[in-house]
């Protein structure tokens, strides 16, 4: 490092100041001794002293500034730089003693006197600024990365929309206020603003609670993990469901009368279309069959199936990996697209485009029918077929909570697919 500089048995570091610091580093160069022989140690403690003066400088001139956001980010990072954690003054006076003066110990001592900037973030200066409601949702999406680690850029997309939602209402109900003054008359206020647009554009209680529910874990995590201990007014807030509003299945006469008519679909783009032929007698889920990679679609095997497996992306639970053959009209489908479908790999707009289509065609069965009501279609039928609840759950990717004996055959799956296929 041609920063280090031996003088007689010891190293120091000599760097030139940055020309953004000189208006409050009158000096040119600075030389700090790192008070070691050994280079190798002096290269891994010179990085860590020039940070050390960088967070001070970056302290200093955020104080002049009159930027206490940027300020107390300073100090935090050169406690942090000095092996400490950035605590306010209130907790740094009631810390043990020899804590306490290991802290103190750790001050550099300029001119005969401790650094001003130093004691500021070793013994506290600065409280932390007040995080606002929309401040907490930006620091969420720093501290919760793990929710994130195997979702595909769609699937973040799609975990952040409820929780931008649920913050953009509150913040238009209560305001952008600091986390720390939300009252619960603040939280009953919105959970009242809900009843109220529950009634009056006839929603589901459904919609208020993901609002809540997304909202309140939002804050707790930031209070957890940021260390703000704080008392936030949260629970009791949840607003009682009435009867659940689940999508009707397809009758099989509407299935094979409208939706397999001949030309009914042609309008449609082919993958679409395959998409939506191939859940009929897979049960598939829409956003499974559109990430299949062309490996995953095995047309020539004895028994021709797909393979449900995370690539680049989350499956919906653990229970999700499976295989499922393809029978009749399901196995034409993919042969359609035997290198599965691009056009819709981790995309958002295949169940808007079959939707829309199927509405503007006159292919719904009832105004509540959507697209997916093919899969609940293809479980009535397996049910009412009396097909085991095991293999009902593998074809599902649903948990199966009795005990298990070997997992189910391809062969068994396919005999039972046979007996409901349309």
């Amino acid at each position: 490092m041609k920063n280090l500089i031996k003088r007689g048995s010891n190293y120091t570091l000599k760097k030139r100041v940055p020309l953004r610091f000189q208006s409050i580093e009158p000096r040119e160069t600075v030389w700090v001794s790192l008070h070691t022989d050994s280079e190798t140690d002096a290269r891994a403690k010179a990085e860590i002293v020039w940070l050390e003066i960088i967070n001070g400088w970056e302290a200093r001139l955020a104080g002049d500034a009159g930027d206490a956001d940027r300020h107390f980010e300073a100090v935090n990072l050169l406690a942090g730089a000095k092996g400490f954690r950035y605590l306010p003054s209130s907790r740094v006076a009631n810390l043990p003693a020899d804590e306490l003066l290991t802290r103190i110990e750790a001050i550099t001592i300029r001119g005969g006197s401790p650094d001003q900037v130093d004691a500021s973030a070793l013994l506290g200066g600065p409280e932390e600024p007040a995080i606002t409601v929309t401040q907490a949702l930006e620091i969420f999406w720093k501290v919760a990365k793990d929710e994130t680690l195997r979702k595909s850029p769609d699937q973040i997309r799609r975990w952040k929309n409820p929780r931008i939602k649920a913050f953009k209402n509150f913040v238009m109900v209560i305001g952008d206020k600091p986390i720390n003054q939300i009252t619960g008359d603040d939280m009953l206020d919105f959970r009242a603003w809900w009843m109220e647009k529950i009634e009056a554009e006839e929603l589901t209680a459904n919609s208020a609670n993901k609002d809540l529910v997304h909202f309140g874990k939002v804050l707790k995590t930031v209070n957890i993990l940021k260390r703000l201990h704080l008392d936030l007014p949260l629970s009791g807030l949840h607003i009682k469901e009435g009867e659940q509003n689940t999508r009707p299945p397809f009758s099989v006469g509407w299935i094979t009368s409208k939706l397999l008519a001949p030309n009914a679909l042609d309008g449609m783009n082919i993958e679409a279309r395959s998409i939506f032929i191939a859940m009929i007698n897979t049960g598939a889920r829409p956003s499974e069959l559109a990430n299949l990679l062309p490996q995953h679609i095995r047309l020539d095997h004895e028994y021709p199936h797909i393979v449900i497996t995370p690539v680049k992306r989350e499956l919906k639970s653990r229970n999700a990996k499976r295989n499922i053959p393809l029978i009749g009209c399901s196995l034409e489908a993919m042969r359609c697209c035997p290198d599965g479908f691009p056009r819709y790999r981790d995309k958002p707009d295949l169940s808007a485009t079959t939707n829309k289509f199927l509405r503007e065609n006159g292919l719904m069965e009832t105004p509540e029918h959507v697209a997916y009501s093919v899969r609940h279609a293809f479980e009535d039928r397996l049910r009412n077929a009396q097909i085991d609840e095991r293999l009902r759950s593998e074809l599902f990717g649903h948990a199966y909570y009795r005990e298990k004996y070997g997992e189910p055959k391809l062969d068994e799956l396919t005999k039972a697919i046979q007996k409901v296929a349309v």
